[in-house]
Formats: structure tokens, sequence, C-alpha cells
């Protein structure tokens, strides 16, 4: 793992796209009117004749990808999170995961990665994607996992749905992680409290097992890039060892990680205190400051160690996490 603050890289999903596409001719690119801000121009000045530009009718375009798809394809289909799931969700439901067919949602800007307030915030499409049968719902941490999320899905029976921040991507791995399918990664073990993150919140959870562990609070850390299906044996197993545990995510605490973290442990007998953190069930403003959103919204890495200080009833106040500086550009725009 790197060291805070992490090194960026820009566009990594655009290009894996494009150079997996080269080697495979049954891929193609949909894009729903958001070809720049998704990172296809890439794909769409290399490889025009394996380009759709399905415009800003988002059902319609689900459609034509379940079309393809029963064609022989394998259509990735590109626009921002909220306008992948909640716009279209009866033709995904129909069309695409019913059937089973091998398409790719690649959703953009999830939670309060966007600007452009909740017109535009994903904060519930994991819990959507989740709900429907046949869906596999992947969540990546950073540009690493990104990078390989492309060739990771391509080959999955049935409909996947990714959560994508665009821009500049964080790099918290080094290059030798492996982004797997089937298995949670348990970045390090603890006794006290397991933080349980997924997608963009890696981050400040590393971040906030970092000051714990300064001041005596043992650990357990877990990445889970796929929230649907769960592997809810290796997160157990690791919940089993402490003593509580926090989820979090940058979506509502309803239907997404936290809840299934909830089902799991809950199914599996433990009894441990869990805290969610992301969304308390609220729609989120617009601002063009990302941190300002996560502060707000309790998905920084001080609400994160405030949470665990609490759920361990440690006395007096919790410690402070470093302010670590925002690169600028790190948070796009649309």
């Amino acid at each position: 793992m790197r060291e805070p603050p992490y090194p960026t890289e820009l566009k990594p999903y655009g290009r894996a796209l494009v150079d997996l596409a080269r080697r495979r001719e049954d891929i193609l690119c949909l894009s729903g009117d958001l070809t720049r801000q998704c990172e296809v121009d890439l794909f769409q000045e290399q490889i025009p004749e394996r380009f759709v530009h399905g415009g800003m009718a988002e059902a319609n375009m689900m459609g034509l990808a379940g079309a393809f798809a029963r064609c022989g394809h394998i259509p990735f289909v590109h626009t921002f999170g909220v306008f992948a799931t909640r716009r279209p969700f009866d033709q995904i439901a129909n069309a695409i995961a019913y059937p089973n067919l091998p398409v790719r949602i690649m959703g953009f800007m999830p939670g309060v990665s966007t600007p452009g307030g909740p017109s535009h915030q994903a904060i519930d499409d994991m819990a959507l994607m989740r709900a429907l049968p046949n869906m596999t719902v992947i969540d990546v941490a950073d540009a690493v996992e990104v990078r390989q999320v492309v060739e990771a899905i391509v080959d999955v029976p049935g409909p996947v749905y990714v959560r994508l921040k665009r821009g500049e991507i964080p790099v918290l791995f080094d290059d030798d992680h492996v982004l797997n399918l089937t298995r949670a990664d348990v970045l390090q073990g603890g006794t006290d409290v397991a933080l349980v993150a997924t997608g963009m919140m890696l981050a400040p959870v590393l971040a906030a097992a970092r000051v714990l562990g300064e001041h005596g609070v043992s650990v357990a850390v877990v990445n889970v890039p796929v929230v649907k299906p769960l592997d809810a044996a290796t997160i157990c197993g690791v919940v089993a060892g402490t003593r509580a545990v926090i989820t979090a995510e940058n979506h509502s605490i309803i239907g997404g990680l936290g809840s299934a973290v909830a089902e799991a442990i809950s199914e599996a007998g433990l009894g441990r205190p869990l805290r969610r953190v992301g969304l308390q069930d609220t729609f989120a403003e617009g601002s063009l400051d990302g941190p300002y959103l996560f502060e707000k919204y309790g998905l920084s890495t001080q609400e994160l160690i405030r949470t665990a200080w609490s759920v361990l009833g440690r006395p007096g106040d919790p410690p402070r996490a470093p302010a670590v500086p925002v690169e600028r550009g790190e948070y796009s725009p649309v």
C-alpha cells in the first residue's frame, strides 16, 4: 500500500477499455451522451466502428445493449451512475438482468463524487443493482483496480454494474495488486474494530486505521470491491475476531455495503456492534468542493475515527486526523 498523500492517475479506465477492445473483437462501446466525461472519447477516436452513441436516452440504450448481447457482442455501456441505474431500471431488469445477458454497465461519478447535486448523485445505485437477480455489483477503490476491472469483468457470466470515479484517480495499491472478484481483501489484521470499505471510501479508511493504530486501537481493514455477490465468509471471519465493525461507502447506508454486511453477520450469528458510515438516508447538495461534501455528509477520515472511538467506548475525545492536501484537479467537475 502507498502512503498518503496518494499519487493520482488520469483516465485509467478509458485506456484500459481501448487496450482490451483491440484484443477482443466482440466488445462494443455504448455512450449516453457523456462520451468525454466517461473517458470513452478515446474509444470513439480509435475504434469508431465499434462505438455506438446512445444519446440522452438511457432506457433505449439499455435495450440496445441487451439486443447487442443477444447477437454475441459484449456491450460496455457508459453514463453517470444515476443515469445508468435509476433512470433505466425497468429496461435493465427486463432486457438485461432477466435474460442474464453479458452487458457491462459502467456508472461514473458515484455518490457525492459529483458536484451535480441530487439529480446527478448516485446514492442508491448499489441498492438498486443489488436487488436485481443475476447482477454483479462492483465498486473499485483506486486507479490500479480501475485499470484491471475491464479485463476482470469481460467474461463474467451475466450482467455487471461497476461504479467508477472519473478524472484523476488516487493510486492506493502497488502495481502487483490483483483485483479479485471472488474474495474480499484483508489489508491488515486487528482485534478491536474491523473497518470494511468499498470504492472511494478505502482511502479515508486507510487513513483512519493509521491514526487509530497510533492511539492504541487494533484495526482490521477489509477492502470489498464486489458488493454482490458478497464474500461473506472472509468478512465474517474478520468480524468474528474483533469487538465491533464499521462499514464505509460513498452511498446511502440503506441497501449498499452496510446492509450487505449487516445481513451477512446476522445470518452468521455474529453478535457485534455495527456502525454504517455513508449517507444517512438523505439527499446531498451540490458543491465543487469534494472534501466539503464528504465532510458534511459524514464520509470523512475524521468521522471514521470518531465512529470507531465511540463504538469501542474509548474515553475522551477521539484523535484528530492530519490534514491531507487535495491536489488541484483531483475533484473533477461535470
